[in-house]
């Protein structure tokens, strides 16, 4: 099972920003107890979305300047916030700007929006090749899974790689 966090990136500037939305069905059956009559989005959830979205930036990014592709884990955040309740139903802009990108690290800056007004923010730490997948027949599956996301997801996706 894939947890797909990300329902479309808007834009995507390489090495700088992307931007998307994500909207949690309101059906889902975690909205039952979180929080009975009062149903909100775990903010561990947006905090993912986000992580997902930088991911693909980071991996988009990494492929057009180095060639490889990486496969972002999230390791660390850092000034997490949340500021306001996010009920699902609700359409939430995602935006993520790199901080600074290294061999085998990237950092990012994370907001989560609503009608334009930032409801969680964090920095996220993320590693990459960490760990070598075992072959070259394993790296070019896990490459086509991004490839396939990335164009799923973002629909300017120029399929140039």
């Amino acid at each position: 099972m894939r947890w797909r966090l990300v329902d479309k990136i808007e834009s995507m500037t390489l090495g700088e920003s992307a931007t998307g939305w994500v909207n949690y069905d309101p059906d889902l059956p975690l909205f039952q107890d979180h929080f009975p009559g009062f149903a909100v989005v775990p903010g561990v959830l947006i905090m993912e979305s986000l992580a997902q979205l930088s991911g693909k930036l980071i991996g988009y990014t990494v492929r057009k300047e180095r060639g490889d592709w990486p496969f972002p884990i999230l390791s660390m955040m850092e000034k997490v916030k949340f500021r306001r309740f996010v009920h699902p139903g609700t359409e939430i802009e995602l935006g993520c700007k790199m901080i600074s990108l290294r061999d085998e690290m990237a950092a990012m800056s994370v907001r989560a929006r609503v009608d334009g007004r930032v409801h969680a923010q964090a920095e996220q730490v993320f590693v990459f090749n960490a760990v070598a997948l075992p072959d070259q027949q394993e790296r070019e599956r896990v490459e086509e899974i991004e490839r396939s996301e990335l164009a799923r997801l973002w629909s300017d996706y120029p399929g140039d790689f």
